[in-house]
């Protein structure tokens, strides 16, 4: 991958990922139809993402430096029932100066029920701007797209 370049994903494939992130679906998660209510598949995708983006800055090493969501989009596949176990797998799908994007699919066993994108900017949240990715963090991401050597502990302070 190379830098504000895009890469064309499959994110109704679980191949497509390497990162994943294991929700439990909730009871309360149920709408009045039976299924898994739409917010709820935006909450799992939240749990995907903050693990993915909470590991990526050190806070020692990037003390003022956190991410804001610019934007997210939902594409819902396939209904879900409670009880069951959600995986969220995320990836990388593009790198730029101040922020990322990155792709989800969240599947239920073998099979997608949801797929997503956000966008995340890098932001300081003294001076209320966005910054620039710091160029450790960008180096990993546009070296591994997948995410294979990504850590998967969450390490953001507040």
């Amino acid at each position: 991958m190379t830098n504000d370049s895009k890469v064309s994903v499959d994110l109704t494939s679980k191949e497509s990922f390497h990162f994943w992130t294991p929700v439990s679906s909730r009871f309360s998660d149920q709408d009045p139809l039976g299924h898994i209510n739409n917010v709820a598949y935006a909450a799992y995708i939240e749990a995907g993402r903050t693990m993915f983006i909470g590991g990526l800055l050190d806070a020692k090493k990037h003390p003022d430096i956190d991410f804001v969501l610019a934007n997210v989009t939902i594409d819902y596949i396939k209904e879900a029932y409670y009880p069951s176990m959600v995986d969220v797998g995320t990836r990388v799908i593009a790198v730029g100066n101040k922020s990322i994007t990155t792709g989800y699919g969240v599947f239920v066993a073998d099979e997608c029920v949801a797929t997503a994108k956000s966008v995340n900017v890098f932001f300081d949240p003294k001076a209320h701007h966005s910054v620039a990715i710091p160029d450790d963090v960008k180096a990993f991401l546009l070296a591994d797209p997948l995410l294979k050597n990504h850590s998967r502990e969450y390490a953001r302070t507040y």
